[in-house]
């Protein structure tokens, strides 16, 4: 079998932490007295902590100087981390744990890309972070995604070109960065939402093991 790249997003990918961000973020909207709901969060996906928190000033046609931007940002960064605090391996969503152990048993690279700058923590405490060759998270880069910056960084610490990188992502901006980097898109969601990925699955409980073997070959 050829050695290829598979790049994982972090959040509503391996572990349903978007719930956690979803909340973080309607507390601060709610200061501010702006209506945010679940559609509104799905903008977020995938996106930095400085771009999401315009789009909900944006939202609310709300200006405001960089001072209490960075206050923002800094209170929904320390509700989003009190979370995570009880965070363990039942967050994992299911099926990621199954095609990680088929790659790591066919001596596949495995990489995460996320535009999280808590991934290493939350893998370390969900227990899955031994599986990864390379990780590479907001602290790593300077582009958002649909930027591909993550993507190619990643494959590049594995030494794998980019048209034999295998991304995983539940975001719009993600699947097109994977677009972008001529990298295979495999989008974990609603196939209205993501469809500009090469294949598209409800969730990893339908990815079977036939699926990843052709990816492989």
């Amino acid at each position: 079998m050829n050695k290829k790249a598979f790049i994982f997003d972090l959040d509503g990918v391996i572990v349903d932490t978007a719930k956690y961000h979803y909340l973080a973020w309607q507390k601060i909207a709610n200061q501010l007295g702006i209506e945010f709901t679940p559609e509104h969060n799905e903008e977020l996906k995938g996106v930095s902590r400085v771009r999401s928190l315009d789009i909900i000033l944006e939202l609310g046609k709300i200006e405001a100087d960089q001072e209490h931007k960075d206050k923002w940002l800094v209170q929904k960064n320390e509700d989003y981390l009190s979370y995570l605090v009880d965070m363990d391996e039942s967050e994992i969503l299911s099926g990621v744990v199954p095609v990680l152990k088929f790659l790591k048993e066919n001596n596949q690279l495995i990489a995460l890309g996320s535009a999280s700058k808590n991934a290493r923590p939350i893998l370390e405490k969900t227990g899955i972070i031994s599986y990864f060759d390379a990780i590479v998270d907001g602290n790593d880069v300077t582009n958002a995604k649909p930027d591909p910056e993550v993507f190619l960084r990643a494959a590049q610490l594995l030494n794998v070109a980019p048209e034999n990188a295998i991304v995983f992502e539940d975001s719009v901006a993600g699947v097109q960065a994977a677009n972008i980097a001529s990298m295979t898109s495999v989008g974990i969601g609603e196939v209205k939402v993501l469809h500009e990925a090469k294949f598209i699955f409800p969730d990893f409980t339908h990815i079977e093991e036939q699926f990843i073997e052709s990816l492989i070959k």
